[in-house]
């Protein structure tokens, strides 16, 4: 600790170490009380918005708490809660105030009802916040407590190898006692850059983590994180100083006595993204499994899974410590970025142009030399896989081949909220409000949802019900350890993922062909997980079919 505070901020160690001190004095005797115990099979996280699920005249927080105990609670222990904060924009991610809860959503007490329930996880938005938050306005005034909490950037600098994630300028002009100023934004005019090269913020934000974490926190995820350090002349990503941050908080958090697991949001290839496991005991806890939703996309538009069995065999994880967070969808769309180096720039394109073939958008990323290129396909997931004139049954085989592999892959899985329930594109929304990511993330009405989730024949209950299987059958599996190792094959068009456990050993078959084909490579004699049926050499396995054998 004492090395990453000397790196990081020599001038001020002394200071950081006596704040360091006070914050342990505050929060230390809290976490003597919360023990959330080691990850395992048993875990899986529903990812939702707090509002995602509504009922008029009632708290949302209260109705996610009330649906969820009577739909998937039997399955699904936790929830991601998306930022639950007052915001000004993007949906949630320009935090006013990290330490309130959005009274749209409801209160901090309806958090500890839902936290009774349920694991949560708590979104830290802390690369930037809103530009009405006090922080920034006490910034613009000239505010002592903030008056370095954000980056005034000199235009007439040399910016160009700042890598760019959206099609929007590096800096925006804020007025500031009359005088114009340009301020490091990098996402929008609305989200302003804190300024972590300031102790104050360094400090700040890790109070900020600690109440998360006295909130109920088992996991926070730390949004946008590979921008955090900025440094001009560089790329002002996965700088050495953001790592060594990631670093300290987590040794103060472990350090305080919380079992909280950071989990690390870098949405950049494969390579990049692995980098935040640190050593596999220092940096984050889980990073996301960001090259997995665009990989099966690709795989089912090939029907090949060369790649997909190749970039499997090449995952190593760091120590016995950390693990994936498997997902495929989510609030923002499917970053292509992660494919870097594993597919070609054509195939890039042609999966860009099966979304929007297949009612998606397209999001691009200014590459700094006047072109751009594709950044993030904006789809829901089930309507990306399959063309909307493919039959249903087809639409729901291919989403649930997707799904099985995340579920059946080392890491702790991950389900968007329109995964679970079997929703289609909201078009009208993205059109609507000119955000592509809204097309994926309509808001649900509880009394709605409930009709369509308990008529079996409609497309939610289809989906539900065969997901829910699924669930049940890796609660019960123990080969799913998180953090235990696979065996990756694959056999013509078949991608198989085998799984085992002092207690269990499991193969995980899937066809990513049309076709039935034959399981002529088995050896023995088997039972189906899912159906209770016997497997051998001769059985057959449909097209887009799964099968998770016990062995």
């Amino acid at each position: 600790m004492k090395e990453l505070i000397e790196h990081l901020y020599p001038q001020h160690k002394n200071q950081i170490f006596k704040e360091i001190e006070k914050l342990v004095e505050k929060y230390q005797p809290v976490f003597t009380k919360i023990n959330h115990g080691p990850l395992s099979h048993e875990d899986t996280i529903l990812i939702t918005y707090g509002d995602a699920i509504q009922r008029k005249g009632e708290a949302p927080l209260k109705t996610l708490c009330e649906f969820g105990e009577a739909y998937f609670k039997e399955h699904i222990n936790s929830i991601h809660l998306l930022p639950c904060f007052p915001y000004t924009s993007d949906d949630g991610f320009s935090v006013v105030d990290y330490y309130e809860i959005n009274p749209e959503l409801g209160s901090w007490q309806d958090i500890e009802y839902l936290k009774d329930h349920f694991y949560l996880m708590f979104d830290a938005v802390v690369n930037h916040m809103s530009q009405a938050s006090e922080w920034f306005q006490g910034f613009l005034t000239a505010h002592p407590d903030y008056e370095d909490y954000f980056i005034k950037v000199d235009p007439s600098l040399d910016y160009s190898a700042v890598v760019r994630p959206r099609a929007l300028p590096l800096f925006h002009k804020y007025n500031q006692g009359g005088e114009e100023i340009n301020v490091w934004t990098t996402f929008s005019e609305d989200q302003v850059d804190l300024n972590f090269k300031s102790y104050k913020v360094f400090i700040q934000v890790l109070d900020i983590l600690l109440f998360y974490a006295r909130k109920g926190a088992r996991y926070i995820r730390l949004d946008a994180i590979a921008f955090l350090w900025k440094k001009i002349g560089t790329s002002c990503l996965h700088l050495e100083e953001t790592h060594k941050v990631i670093q300290a908080y987590r040794k103060v958090i472990e350090h305080i006595g919380a079992d909280t697991v950071l989990v690390t949001e870098t949405n950049v290839p494969h390579e990049e993204n692995v980098s935040y496991f640190g050593d596999g005991y220092n940096e984050a806890h889980i990073v996301y499994n960001f090259s997995l939703p665009p990989l099966l996309a690709f795989s089912l538009m090939e029907e090949d899974v060369t790649v997909l069995t190749q970039w499997s065999m090449s995952l190593k994880l760091r120590g016995d410590q950390t693990c994936f967070f498997n997902f495929t969808a989510s609030h923002d769309g499917i970053g292509v970025r992660p494919l870097q180096g594993i597919v070609p720039n054509e195939k890039v394109e042609q999966l860009a142009a099966r979304a929007i073939d297949h009612g998606g958008f397209v999001s691009y990323k200014d590459n700094g030399d006047g072109t751009r290129s594709p950044y993030e396909l904006n789809c829901n997931y089930m309507d990306l896989l399959s063309h909307p004139d493919e039959s249903e049954t087809t639409r729901i085989d291919k989403f649930l081949l997707t799904q099985s592999i995340m579920l059946c892959m080392p890491g702790v899985p991950g389900i968007y909220y329109h995964s679970l329930f079997g929703s289609r594109n909201d078009r009208d929304a993205a059109i609507k409000s000119g955000i592509n990511r809204r097309i994926n993330r309509q808001k649900l009405n509880v009394d709605i949802l409930k009709s369509e989730l308990d008529d079996k024949n409609s497309l939610r209950s289809r989906i539900f019900r065969s997901y829910s299987d699924m669930l049940k059958v890796r609660k019960e599996t123990s080969a799913f350890d998180p953090f235990g190792e696979a065996e990756y094959s694959s056999v013509r068009s078949i991608y198989s993922i085998e799984r085992r456990s002092s207690e269990s050993q499991v193969l995980c078959i899937h066809n990513f062909s049309g076709q039935t084909q034959k399981l002529d490579f088995l050896d023995g004699n088997y039972r189906d997980l899912l159906t209770d049926d016997s497997i051998n050499a001769s059985s057959l396995i449909p097209g887009y079919g799964v099968k998770w054998l016990l062995i």
